[in-house]
């Protein structure tokens, strides 16, 4: 946000350096990102003086051209030779000296040496108005008034000021900044000094013979609509003063009507429309919502469709602005324009914050409307601008001021501790210079106790709401560099409750990461038709678009976009894992759950000349969960497959009724959904459980045992149904002290067994950590174990 040094003071009194002022807007939360210094016409007319053209005779060598000498306030007039036509003697005329630099308005800038012209010396130029930025003729020299006293830097005839521009970068929250006023407003309040504020008090209205009447159809898009109409104006080139204000920040002047609602704007913070009112069909402005898809053309020239979200300004046959946003093609005003209706609203800022996004429009009047503008300053905004154009367009005030407001925008009601304020702040400030900010600030003291005090914060401050905020304005303005850093820190211990959230998650992405697993961060919205229970669906009331509509209730689906977005570029080897949330609405509450997702899809291994390619397959999603699992000593589970429509066939590890873990393949119906063509085999944790689960766990070191392990294989036929878990679990209740563990190395099923029957070949390993096992000591192990699966699984041990 460009800011004027001139232009504050019209605000406040103060002599301090534009320098001296950047340090101070930093300072109080208005950080200045560049200070420079301007001027209204590029080389500020710097070199160039006032003439009097003494002599003018006809040059001997060129019938276009003229020898004068001019006067230009120094001991001796120069010569200089000029090819204006209307140039002639005792003219008041602007010169540019030797050594001068001079910037035209089109080409580049140039400097002023002594040379020869056809013969005859010059020294200097007698300037057009073109040639120096004062104006866009070039059919002759300047000619000025009679009393212009030769010399005179043309700096100062013209009353050219240097000016320096402040480059604030405006907070989102800050909106009562965004305007003259709003800055100088915080500087008075730092300065304690009286701020100034223009005077409207000769505001009048001639009569009403030009009443436009409003309808206003949606008051909460546009809770307050201001308006007048002014008669017999005469639309024209601005005055310098008001074009260089303009020019200064970086606006370019248009003519007079326009160039006072921008003024208006970047000195109050309101934004202002001026309508042609002899275009205003039927003589009715309706505020209100059109149809889905109607086509509008904006003062650029663009014709856009329009939202039936988007708030219009229309008469009584057409839409003629989108309100806060951007003018129509036919809206605007002319050099035809004679009557105008003026225009100054409040809007509500998402409102307008939606529709300047989705038309992609962004404006000045838009920037503030979507912060939050004040709609206490509409009718005295309108009044403000309503003065300027009688004064530099003339005409009068032929409407009374309209003022739609039905709802009237209550000051925010706050109660603040004075203790509350310095224990927050962490400085003794006194209460009396607490309430000389606050107050200062433009808030209202409603009530005061020994205490603190119950304030009345003014609408323009919209983000001051809570007594937090309010401790915030009275630390701005009492300086943040004013807060002492104390010489002793005191410190406490604190145990971080256990486990470490992020800890572990760190150790099993290391983990994962180590074993070429990539981390995937996917967007937490994604499409409805991804949700499996649509009753659950989190869904958004303002999508961005159809396919970001929903929270996701898994993280699967938006994995196995990467999946595909991978495939489909020819990588088709991913080993992906992800840390988040899914969303759900259950008995009507948002309800969040941590999950862990890990997912494999294509080859084992890259294709290499010394390998053989091979896809993966469910074993090794289970060795990644139990890797995760082993991992985190996570060992006391059940173990049950799979009957989800999550999945094509599976398993999941639980304890009681809750799963810890499901994995298995994913369905085709949802890779067809992704658009996936290859298996994909993925396993869900329920991350929160992990966590309470390690929190429970007890991990204890021990030594490697010096007695070495014993290996016995067992190769047994079992009915189809029965599960290696069910005999792993089998053979850990029969030999809890010696039997270390139990694997699966081979299964076979084919005809050349019986019916219903499949063979398991398993390995059994037995240690004693205190001494080294015997023959004996094995043997009898083994046949406890041989028996009771032949008794519990009708397990039939093949010789």
């Amino acid at each position: 946000m460009k800011i004027s040094y001139n232009w504050l003071k019209q605000f406040i009194q103060t002599d301090l350096l534009p320098q001296e002022l950047s340090l101070i807007l930093t300072n109080i939360g208005l950080e200045v990102e560049s200070l420079e210094k301007v001027q209204p016409i590029v080389g500020g007319l710097e070199g160039l003086v006032i003439g009097h053209v003494l002599t003018c005779v006809q040059h001997p060598n060129a019938d276009r051209l003229r020898v004068t000498t001019v006067n230009v306030g120094t001991a001796e007039p120069i010569q200089v030779v000029c090819g204006a036509p209307n140039v002639a003697e005792g003219q008041k005329v602007v010169v540019a000296t030797v050594g001068t630099t001079v910037y035209p308005n089109e080409g580049e800038p140039f400097q002023i040496n002594k040379s020869k012209i056809r013969g005859e010396v010059s020294e200097g130029m007698i300037c057009a108005e073109d040639e120096i930025g004062l104006g866009g003729s070039h059919a002759g020299i300047m000619v000025l008034d009679a009393d212009a006293v030769p010399g005179t830097p043309a700096k100062e005839y013209f009353k050219m000021e240097d000016d320096y521009l402040f480059e604030i970068g405006l907070t989102p929250n800050r909106a009562d900044a965004a305007s003259h006023l709003g800055v100088a407003r915080d500087l008075a309040a730092y300065l304690r000094i009286e701020l100034t504020m223009p005077d409207i008090s000769s505001f009048k209205v001639h009569d009403e013979s030009l009443t436009v009447a409003v309808d206003v159809q949606d008051t909460d898009a546009c809770p307050r609509y201001s308006s007048v109409s002014i008669s017999g104006v005469t639309v024209k080139t601005s005055p310098d003063w008001l074009q260089d204000k303009l020019k200064v920040i970086g606006i370019r002047p248009i003519n007079n009507i326009v160039d006072i609602t921008n003024y208006v704007l970047h000195d109050l913070g309101q934004p202002l429309h001026a309508f042609d009112a002899d275009e205003i069909a039927g003589k009715q402005i309706i505020v209100k919502k059109v149809a889905d898809q109607t086509e509008f053309v904006t003062l650029d020239g663009t014709t856009r469709k329009l939202s039936a979200d988007d708030l219009m300004i229309c008469d009584a046959e057409k839409p003629v602005t989108i309100a806060g946003v951007y003018g129509g093609k036919n809206s605007g005003v002319t050099e035809k324009t004679t009557n105008i209706f003026l225009e100054s609203a409040y809007f509500n800022a998402v409102s307008v914050r939606k529709t300047a996004k989705r038309l992609t429009l962004k404006t000045d009047a838009s920037f503030r409307y979507e912060r939050g503008t004040d709609p206490e300053m509409t009718v005295t905004a309108l009044k403000r601008a309503a003065l300027l154009i009688q004064e530099l367009a003339g005409g009068e005030v032929t409407s009374a001021v309209g003022d739609i407001y039905p709802q009237p925008v209550a000051p925010f009601d706050v109660e603040v501790s004075y203790a509350n304020i310095t224990g927050l702040i962490g400085a003794a400030i006194p209460d009396q210079e607490i309430k000389d900010i606050i107050t200062s600030l433009g808030i209202t003291v409603a009530a005061e106790t020994q205490d603190g005090l119950s304030l009345k914060v003014p609408s323009f401050k919209v983000d001051v709401t809570r007594e937090c905020d309010i401790t915030e304005e009275v630390l701005r303005i009492y300086g943040y560099n004013n807060i002492e850093i104390p010489t002793k820190v005191n410190a406490s211990l604190s145990f971080t409750t256990k486990p470490d959230k992020e800890q572990t998650q760190h150790v099993i992405a290391d983990m994962l990461t180590a074993n070429g697993y990539l981390e995937i961060m996917c967007n937490s919205l994604t499409k409805e038709a991804y949700s499996k229970k649509p009753e659950e669906a989190v869904k958004l009331l303002n999508a961005l678009s159809i396919d970001l509509n929903v929270m996701r209730q898994s993280l699967l689906m938006p994995a196995m976009e990467s999946v595909a977005y991978n495939q489909n570029r020819k990588n088709t080897d991913v080993k992906f894992y992800e840390f988040g949330k899914t969303y759900h609405l259950i008995n009507e509450k948002y309800v969040e759950r941590p999950r862990l997702l890990i997912l494999l899809s294509g080859a084992i291994a890259s294709e290499s000349w010394s390998q053989k390619q091979s896809p993966v397959t469910f074993y090794q999603i289970k060795a990644a969960v139990d890797a995760v699992l082993g991992r985190l000593a996570i060992t006391n589970y059940q173990t049950e497959e799979l009957s989800d429509e999550n999945f094509a066939y599976g398993l999941k590890y639980f304890r009681g009724p809750q799963p810890i873990v499901s994995f298995g393949a994913a369905t085709a119906a949802d890779r067809k959904l992704a658009d996936v063509d290859k298996d994909v085999f993925y396993a869900d944790f329920d991350w929160a459980l992990i966590l309470d689960i390690v929190r429970k766990n007890k991990v204890i070191n021990k030594e490697i045992s010096k007695y070495p392990a014993v290996r016995r294989d067992l190769s047994m036929l079992v009915d189809t149904d029965v599960t290696f878990d069910a005999l792993k679990s089998i053979a850990y209740k029969t030999e809890k002290k010696l039997l270390k563990d139990v694997q699966v190395f081979d299964v076979y099923v084919g005809d050349k067994l019986p019916e219903n029957k499949k063979s398991y070949a398993l390995n059994f390993t037995l240690q004693d950590d205190q001494q080294t096992l015997t023959d004996k000591q094995i043997d009898a192990v083994m046949q406890k174990i041989i028996a009771n699966l032949a008794q519990t699984a009708k397990a039939e041990i093949r010789k």
